[in-house]
């Protein structure tokens, strides 16, 4: 499954170290990052059972990173 979220990130560097991070975790298919746009595309097979994941590991790049419901 696919999805888009509205985020909010400060820069184009942290949108790519946030980008790069969630690739990373287990379970996401992919994952862009925009900073222009604000708003981040996930694919994973359970994105609702990931996405609390997903903020943790962006915030651990990105402290003021968030993700609208």
């Amino acid at each position: 499954m696919k999805k888009v979220f509205k985020i909010e990130v400060d820069c184009a560097v942290c949108a790519g170290k946030v980008e790069e991070a969630v690739k990373k975790m287990d379970g996401v298919k992919s994952c862009s990052v925009n900073f222009i746009t604000q708003k981040m595309t996930l694919e994973a097979d359970d994105i609702d059972g990931i996405i609390k994941d997903v903020l943790k590991v962006a915030r651990k790049v990105e402290p003021d990173f968030e993700i609208e419901m």
